[in-house]
């Protein structure tokens, strides 16, 4: 028999590995189904890839790689027989070391189940059978292979050392940090850059108290690396990130060590600036982080959660619950809710089949894939069926499904996505959004449901002339304005008996919350504010001016969130304890834009003085000859690597646009054999003013735009003709491009008609395809208010919302309300009810529907 085995094997010798370091084994879940070890079928473990796959997905893998050999491996869960010792029984096995490192369901009783587990090789494609361990009829070479994959880690805790938080290092310089006596006070909000007034992305030296900005980061996060340099001047070492201070801590960047580290005493450090940060002390339960000290919100958990009431249980599509993951509650509640509209069902799970089939050989980090995985999970029933009496050995598998995969996938290089702790569900809903754009070029793109345009309007306070923009936005952040408390005079009595308990000694009263009309919210939203470091182009000079948001179209669905997180006086990050009262039905008809209206004067279209540091300009080009290029995101872009002319070619081929348009650039160009040669232009025309303000500026450039600022365009959804126009009549410059697309909508049908005599050489810029699918996702009154957005009527109805428990984003626990089929449902991680009584009044984002207008 050894003799035929190894026989049998030989033709397959080169196709099975040995898992190298480095290596992730799949051995506990399919990478395109939740099927595990513990399901029916067991799951398939590639030999050559150690990817793991179902029953029903197998065959797949095989028909698209020819790779034949599987190791099988199969949990078989039972109950214990009646008497068995309840006691410290072991688990019987028929091998000690197969899934070793599987952890075991957390829905079993190790009193009350037992269980075996079976590997075994497969060969494909007529299922040939050898059980395993084989050692003595194998070749050696197999039996290493099988050895290592059976006692290799699972990906999941293989990747567990690598997560952010855990790689942190504590800093040689937290103990002995000096910190200057210079009477230094940071105060809790209004930060800006000392150098360059930058209002992002800002880093506190903990030596001086000196605010400055960071480097241009992947994850969009701008800056001009003033800390950097103040770093090099002074050699303080240490920096704190403003907005990430909380009681559990806060991200800190060591200069000389070149990476986020760890300050024990970093309370100290901040303290000595004014900045309190340990106010509430944290501790974790179940997963969720939760105070020690008892707060007056501490009602709120209850009442959220629906607690105290016997909720129903639901089961069948949709109504599947997911594994919390620990601290990954704000990853389920928002992908309860997408895969709650019909857009993503039908763009992820009615495209399932061509997903599957056109994965690539690597699937886990395919975002298609993992995103149609996870919709099936939720939508198919599969994983959610009720308990029956006969089945008690099968209840662990109902109990909802883990998306470890995906949120491995969506949050690699993200240093808050990836690590294990809590985060803001709505900062990971807009991720996903933003996630869902860049993986939808030239498809259907179902996050173009948010999407809408808000037109600002700016006026400058000496002159009174305005200018209009639109901007793109997928989500309307609402203040919650304390002073329009309903119920006044019921919080001043509160505050009166709170003050005298606290002075007496006694109990403090039972609290009392602020409630706020929603119209209150967008009555804040709508109201002027201030426009800091207003430049006015009438005055060529900085001034006063104000600024109103309006809506120049409608999303298809409507995000609101309301601002219930703030900084106290003494930065403890506060939540305000708020209720809303949140309508089931909106009409925002009455904020549509206007435009600009009459008696109204514009400000000049000039773009404020680009001031550069005189020592950064590339000498090999004259002053007389040398175009616009904005030198700060050309030394962002260096200081990453890049040579200094890519840098300066990507920057200016993208009209200036910020460092992350620029690095797009370079990363389709670092190929071509010029990459690095000196930016060089056939013909340069001074790019007076006039030029782009002139209906004929168009005329003074006879060459064609660059080709990848028009791509940057059609990519936004603008037919290409008309990018072409926009560009020729700013003189190429993207910024105003887009400014003129807004305002010459009635030029797009002239466009479209001369599309036929547009230059048609081919673009092979991945943008390109990207404008195939804006036509039908332009208004539906064929107004081309903006590219990709859906416009209708202003009228909603609720069918979502996203609460969340605790006193910041960064701790506490999320749940969600949905309503299906005409009734609140609450999805609780793994547990989905019908609701009883849906809180809300004490949601943090809100989702809405459009109506139809009959």
């Amino acid at each position: 028999m050894a003799a035929d085995l190894g026989e049998l094997l030989v033709p397959y010798m080169p196709t099975i590995r040995v898992p190298r370091t480095g290596d992730r084994v799949f051995k506990s879940e399919c990478a395109f189904s939740f099927d595990s070890p513990e399901s029916e079928g067991g799951l398939y473990v590639c030999m050559n890839t150690f990817l793991g796959f179902g029953r029903e997905h197998v065959e797949r893998h095989y028909r698209k790689t020819g790779q034949s050999v599987y190791m099988h491996l199969k949990r078989h869960v039972k109950e214990k027989a009646t008497g068995a010792a309840g006691g410290g029984a072991i688990p019987r096995r028929r091998n000690g070391k197969v899934f070793l490192d599987l952890e075991l369901n957390r829905d079993f009783n190790g009193e009350d189940y037992e269980y075996e587990d079976e590997a075994k090789l497969v060969i494909f494609p007529d299922h040939f059978e050898i059980p395993l361990p084989n050692i003595e009829e194998l070749p050696a070479l197999v039996t290493i292979a099988c050895d290592a994959v059976l006692n290799a880690p699972s990906a999941y805790k293989k990747q567990e050392p690598e997560s952010w938080e855990e790689e942190i290092q504590v800093s040689r310089h937290a103990r002995s940090l000096r910190q200057l006596d210079n009477g230094v006070r940071i105060p809790p909000s209004g930060w800006k850059c000392q150098k360059c007034e930058m209002r992002e992305n800002l880093w506190l030296n903990l030596t001086d108290g000196a605010v400055l900005c960071g480097k241009w980061f992947f994850d969009g996060s701008g800056g001009n690396g003033h800390a950097l340099e103040h770093y090099r001047e002074t050699n303080y070492p240490l920096a704190v990130k403003l907005d990430t201070i909380t009681p559990d801590g806060a991200d800190i960047y060591s200069f000389e060590e070149e990476e986020a580290v760890l300050d024990p005493h970093v309370s100290e450090h901040l303290s000595h600036f004014g900045i309190d940060m340990l106010q509430m002390q944290k501790g974790t339960e179940n997963g969720h982080h939760t105070d020690n000290k008892p707060r007056p919100r501490v009602s709120e958990w209850e009442v959220i959660q629906e607690s105290g009431m016997k909720l129903k249980e639901v089961y069948g599509s949709g109504y599947t619950g997911i594994k919390n993951l620990g601290s990954s509650c704000y990853l389920s509640t928002v992908m309860q809710v997408l895969f709650s509209i019909p857009d993503f069902q039908r763009m992820y799970v009615g495209n399932l089949q061509r997903i599957f089939d056109y994965s690539p050989l690597d699937p886990t980090q395919d975002f298609a894939t993992q995103m149609a995985k996870l919709g099936h999970g939720l939508l198919s029933g599969q994983y959610s069926k009720p308990p029956m009496k006969s089945e008690l050995i099968e209840q662990h598998q109902q109990k909802g499904i883990s998306a470890r995969m995906l949120k491995a996938l969506v949050s690699r290089g993200h240093p808050e996505f990836s690590s294990n702790r809590q985060q803001d569900a709505h900062e990971f809903l807009l991720h996903m959004i933003n996630l869902v754009e860049r993986n939808s070029a030239g498809s259907e793109n179902p996050s173009d449901v948010f999407r809408f345009l808000v037109e600002e309007r700016v006026q400058c306070c000496q002159t009174r002339r305005v200018r209009y923009t639109k901007r793109v936005d997928y989500c309307i952040q609402l203040p919650a304005p304390f002073e329009a408390a309903s119920n006044r005079e019921e919080l001043l009595a509160y505050e009166v008996k709170r003050k005298e308990a606290e002075e007496n000694m006694r109990p403090p009263p039972e609290p009392v919350r602020a409630r706020i009309p929603f119209t209150a919210c967008l009555q804040a939203f709508t109201e002027p504010e201030n426009v800091p470091d207003f430049w006015s182009s009438a005055l060529q000079a900085k001034s006063a001016g104000v600024k109103t948001s309006r809506f120049a179209s409608f999303p298809e669905y409507l995000v609101v969130q309301i601002k219930k997180f703030t900084f106290g006086v003494d930065w403890v990050p506060k939540k305000l304890d708020v209720v809303i009262d949140v309508p089931d039905f909106l009409d925002l008809n009455r904020l549509r834009a206007t435009g600009l209206q009459a008696g109204e004067e514009e400000l000049p279209d000039l773009m404020p003085p680009i001031v550069l540091p005189e020592d950064t300009r590339d000498n090999s080009m004259s002053s007389l000859d040398s175009p616009e290029i904005d030198e700060a995101a050309v030394m962002q872009l260096a200081e990453m690597g890049f040579p200094l002319e890519a840098c300066r070619k990507a920057v200016y081929y993208t009209g200036n646009m910020g460092p992350e348009m620029a690095f797009n650039w370079i990363i389709a160009h670092m190929e071509e054999p010029d990459f690095a040669e000196p930016l060089t232009l056939p013909s340069m025309i001074d790019p007076g003013p006039s030029a782009g303000d002139s209906p004929t500026g168009a005329a003074l450039l006879g060459n064609s735009p660059p080709e990848e600022s028009i791509a940057i365009l059609t990519s936004m959804g603008f037919p290409r003709t008309h990018s072409i126009h926009a560009l020729k009549a700013t003189n190429n410059n993207l910024e105003r491009a887009l400014d003129w697309i807004f305002t010459h909508p009635e030029e797009e049908e002239e466009s479209d008609a001369l599309s036929d005599m547009a230059d048609t050489e081919p673009n092979d810029n991945a943008f390109s395809n990207a404008n195939s699918h804006s036509d039908s996702t332009l208004s539906p009154d064929g107004d081309a208010s903006g590219p990709r957005v859906k416009d209708g009527p202003g009228r909603y109805e609720l069918f979502a919302f996203i609460s969340h428990m605790g006193a910041s984003t960064m701790s506490g626990h999320y749940v969600c309300h949905i309503k299906k089929e005409g009734r609140w449902v609450i999805y609780n991680d793994h547990k989905v009810c019908l609701s009883e009584r849906p809180p809300k009044d004490l949601g943090y984002v809100y989702f809405y529907h459009r109506l139809s207008s009959s």
